[in-house]
């Protein structure tokens, strides 16, 4: 299966607001929806956000790799559509 296919981009300033984050080092708390867990919080540093293979990423400084389409909050401002 192609995870291309059912990717949602997030919005563009949502993005720009993650690389900010990740560029000043900004300890963040990230709720993201997991597939098998539900709901999930991670407290970390964006250490990257990245795409590969058409698909947007971001990189805690723990090394957790989590879709950016899956991206409930961060740092109390909820993704926009969510």
């Amino acid at each position: 299966m192609d995870p291309a296919k059912n990717y949602k981009p997030i919005d563009c300033d949502y993005y720009d607001r993650l690389e900010a984050w990740a560029t000043t080092k900004t300890p963040s708390t990230i709720i993201y929806q997991d597939e098998t867990d539900g709901q999930q919080s991670v407290a970390a540093v964006i250490a990257d956000v990245y795409t590969k293979d058409k698909v947007e990423y971001l990189k805690t400084d723990a090394g957790k790799v989590i879709r950016l389409d899956t991206l409930i909050s961060v740092n109390d401002v909820p993704v926009p559509g969510k």
